[in-house]
């Protein structure tokens, strides 16, 4: 019997690289909670041409884009930010990454500019499990486990994100990095 991988929320999860589900295909996922009931996080690498502003008119002129969080509850927006505690009720994910927190401190802070769109990730929709479906996906292989670093948040470009995350797994994961998105055979 194969080892039971241990996933806890802080963590990223890696789509394997020939998952064929479109939500998830090649999708970094930042967990921010996972327990008994079920976990939550947040498609890191995915954007959507739209900017904070076409979302919420009473937002502060802010150009930050969105990404898509994943399938559920696509008429919800979340964030994930590296503000902490000046974002009052913010909850502490990793180091460097906190999720959510007063609403209307966030307005505050963004028209102050004590928030900038480097500090600040938004996301329509999240990426959800019911208790135990994430571990049975772990299980038969459509997940890797990685350390969170904040700076694959903020610094890293979405679109490079899977594969960075993925070679500095090292060992056999340098190499799945390089593997091109589509294989065709001769």
């Amino acid at each position: 019997m194969a080892a039971k991988s241990i996933v806890k929320g802080g963590q990223v999860l890696l789509a394997e690289p020939f998952m064929l589900d479109p939500y998830f295909r090649r999708a970094v996922v930042l967990l921010c909670e996972h327990h008994d009931q079920g976990s939550t996080g947040f498609i890191l690498n995915k954007t959507i041409d739209m900017n904070v502003n076409d979302l919420m008119v009473d937002f502060p002129d802010f150009d930050a884009e969105i990404f898509y969080g994943g399938p559920v509850q696509t008429d919800t927006l979340h964030y994930v930010h590296n503000v902490g505690d000046l974002l009052e009720d913010s909850v502490k994910i990793a180091e460097g990454v906190w999720w959510g927190g007063d609403f209307e401190t966030l307005k505050f802070l963004v028209s102050s500019q004590l928030i900038t769109s480097d500090n600040i990730r938004f996301f329509v929709g999240y990426s959800g499990w019911s208790g135990g479906q994430l571990e049975d996906e772990m299980e038969i292989g459509s997940w890797v486990p990685a350390d969170m670093d904040a700076n694959y948040l903020f610094q890293t470009k979405p679109t490079q994100l899977w594969s960075k995350v993925m070679y500095n797994k090292g060992d056999l994961y340098e190499i799945i990095s390089d593997m091109p998105e589509q294989i065709t055979w001769n």
